[in-house]
């Protein structure tokens, strides 16, 4: 294989870009920090602007190339390349974002980890990632990672690796970091002591290439040689780039790793679809150590666009860098738009820049949030699908999707190399049309391994090779499904499928209701029955047989909820790409004699 046929890489895009346009702007971080705090960056790295009492840092082209090149050059000196693994313990900073290109241009590949994982969380990535470096933050917030991260390290087998532990301390961080206090044993530093980032300057890596796309450009021939490519074997074609934790929400979540191939390959196709225009800016508040947060973030910059990303959700000062950059596209869950709309309410801002919204319905209010951002903007919204396994945007809705879909989860494939089938999931034979069943996937979108693998990995493809989603969904023409609800969350009521959204629907109709989930239980008769758990809208008063009584006016006999419950407050979950509802905690509820409360 040589350079002239190799598949461009995350590290040569960034080159690129900054080669043809080294001021574009391409992160905008939103940093609300104390005004004695806001000052100029440091020459050659990302500098800091204002906006009204919210400050921001933004790193051009050629600045979070320098950035790159730095955090590369330092993983050189360390014989840090092909196969190793980098664990990036961060908030959506640009230092994170950085992470991803530098790991790119030695061959080594990142796993985000949550800033709000837990002790078990953190030392189950340890052991399965096992990274060679972990890039920790120092004083965010008010959470102790170092804490965290100790007591993970004293979960390990004894013969486990530990990390290299570098240290990130925030902006505002109340005193810098002790190094030595961060060290498990395989040695510590801070970024502090890196070498500055020097933006302009070139630097010069072993770009692994990954594939062999006739009539691609190398990343030397796109930069005019600034870059040193080399030929690599066969086996360096499927080098991995990026891995996120799944849900986990029966166990320990799995580490879904991709390959860059795959990887670029998924952004250029989400951003061709998306169609950026110049001076578009993405607004995404979501971790960019999920797949969401990711792709966002990713697709945008090889579309063109810049991103706003916040590292501490905070709808107001969103609000505020979201006017005054012009915001045009979000991606996200429907229960962080819900507290945008309420700030925008506090506070109204002008957002008639925003065109295009990929809305996840994790709370009900998908189609509540599309109605205000149309009304009030024009916003076009359209539900989405993904997951860790198959990335985020797999696939989402055109706009000119009939109104009844266009909300729903599921969508246009967002490229002609996926494909999908609608299958029984106890013999994976696909099911006619009109028939419901498990969306199953395949295509170069698909997880390509999972760290630490000791076999649970094979379960989740049929002998046929197609991932397994685990999702309920309908067909709806040859490159487009809609998504109903995970395959555990169905309910079989007298012999019917019953998706518990349709059930959740007509209660949330009802005036008094602000929130309404349906999960089963086990009735006296040993069928499933229906339960509803309801947060009722501020100052409303109703019981919740009068609900039940509600829901006959509309719902077949057997969709009728056997109880209603009134609660005070969903239990919820949050993950890396937003809070859901736990819809296991409400199972177990439902099966209590009485209210939980």
């Amino acid at each position: 294989m040589t350079a002239a046929t190799s598949a461009p890489t995350l590290y040569g895009s960034l080159r690129t870009w900054a080669d043809a346009a080294p001021q574009r702007e391409l992160l905008i971080q939103v940093d609300p920090v104390p005004d004695e705090h806001r000052e100029r960056g440091r020459p050659g790295g990302p500098r800091r602007a204002e906006a009204s009492a919210v400050s921001t840092t933004v790193a051009t082209a050629e600045e979070l190339l320098a950035l790159a090149d730095s955090r590369a050059a330092w993983m050189q000196g360390r014989d840090i390349g092909p196969g190793s693994c980098i664990a990036v313990w961060l908030p959506s900073w640009i230092e994170a974002v950085a992470w991803q290109f530098a790991a790119s241009a030695v061959g080594a590949h990142v796993i985000g980890v949550n800033t709000r994982y837990n002790v078990a969380e953190v030392g189950h990535v340890l052991r399965k990632a096992r990274p060679s470096v972990l890039v920790a933050a120092h004083g965010f917030q008010r959470l102790d990672l170092l804490r965290t991260l100790t007591r993970a390290a004293e979960s390990l087998p004894t013969d486990a690796p530990r990390p290299f532990v570098l240290v990130a301390p925030a902006p505002n961080a109340p005193a810098p970091p002790r190094p030595e206090d961060w060290d498990l044993g395989a040695g510590s530093a801070t970024t502090l002591d890196m070498p500055r980032p020097d933006a302009g300057a070139s630097a010069s890596f072993r770009l692994v290439t990954t594939g062999t796309q006739q009539g691609t450009p190398s990343p030397a021939e796109r930069t005019g040689g600034a870059a040193s490519v080399q030929d690599v074997a066969d086996d360096d074609r499927d080098v991995l780039a990026v891995a996120f934790t799944t849900s986990g929400s029966t166990g320990m979540p799995k580490l879904a790793a991709h390959s860059e191939a795959g990887t670029v390959a998924h952004l250029r196709a989400v951003a061709a679809r998306l169609e950026f225009r110049t001076g578009d800016v993405m607004v995404e508040p979501l971790p960019y150590s999920g797949t969401f947060g990711y792709t966002a973030v990713m697709a945008a910059l090889f579309g063109g666009a810049s991103v706003v990303i916040q590292p501490a959700f905070d709808p107001a000062a969103l609000l505020e860098v979201w006017h005054a950059r012009g915001g045009t596209h979000y991606v996200g869950g429907d229960d962080m738009l819900v507290r945008i709309a309420q700030a925008w309410r506090e506070r109204p801002y002008d957002l008639s820049t925003w065109r295009w919204t990929g809305v996840a319905d994790f709370q009900g209010a998908s189609h509540e949030i599309a109605r205000w951002s149309a009304d009030r903007f024009g916003t076009t919204t359209v539900g989405v699908y993904g997951s860790s396994e198959v990335f985020a945007l797999t696939s989402f809705w055109p706009s000119g999707t009939a109104a009844e879909l266009r909300a729903r989860g599921g969508g246009q494939l967002a490229s002609p190399s996926y494909a999908y089938r609608i299958a029984d999931p106890a013999t994976d034979a696909e099911v006619p049309t009109g028939e419901r069943g498990e969306i199953q996937l395949r295509g170069p979108n698909v997880v390509d391994a999972y760290l630490g693998d000791e076999g649970e990995g094979a379960k989740a493809f049929t002998g046929d090779g197609w991932f397994r989603s685990g999702d309920l969904g309908d067909r709806v023409d040859e490159h487009s499904f809609a998504y109903v609800c995970r395959m555990g969350d169905v309910l079989r009521l007298k012999g019917f499928m019953v998706d518990p959204a349709e059930i959740e629907g007509h209660i949330a109709g009802h005036p008094a209701v602000d929130t309404a989930k349906v999960v089963g239980r086990t009735g006296r008769s040993g069928e499933t029955e229906a339960v509803a758990f309801v947060v009722l809208a501020a100052g409303a008063e109703v019981t919740g047989d009068e609900l039940r009584d509600y829901t006959r006016e509309s719902l077949a006999r057997y969709k009728v909820p056997a109880e209603v419950r009134i609660v005070e407050e969903m239990p919820t979950t949050a993950g890396t790409n937003g809070s859901k509802i736990r819809a296991v905690t409400l199972r177990e509820w439902a099966q209590l004699p009485s209210s939980p409360r």
